[in-house]
């Protein structure tokens, strides 16, 4: 069993700041790949940012310059650090994790999870 457990989300001023939190636990062997995907209503769901476990980073367009992706490998933790935030951010993010979980004795199995999504809203 696999968790997903986002925080941070909420209501801000366009301008200002907020820090995502997304934590995985259970079953898990190794991390392969962490993001954060967002949907606003009536959208579809889109790459924000993706962080691999070497550090490497990507972001979409939309983003660069104002949001950082950062993660902490030993408590399978992946932040998202918004600035600057429009209103066009406003959507809810959701966690993404590329892992490998524990799949009986001696095997393992890659997934592709999905955190349940935190709120963001930016809005004078």
């Amino acid at each position: 069993q696999v968790q997903l457990v986002e925080s941070g989300g909420g209501f801000v001023q366009p301008g200002g700041s907020l820090r995502l939190s997304c934590v995985a636990s259970g079953s898990i062997f190794s991390i392969n790949n962490m993001g954060w995907y967002r949907q606003a209503p009536g959208k579809e769901r889109d790459l924000v940012a993706t962080i691999t476990s070497g550090g490497t980073t990507n972001y979409a367009d939309s983003v660069k310059g104002r949001f950082t992706i950062s993660s902490d490998n030993a408590k399978s933790t992946v932040y998202l650090e918004m600035n600057s935030l429009k209103p066009e951010d406003t959507a809810v993010y959701f966690c993404n994790a590329d892992l490998m979980v524990l799949a009986g004795i001696g095997a393992l199995r890659r997934i592709f999870y999905w955190g349940q999504g935190t709120q963001v809203t930016v809005s004078s």
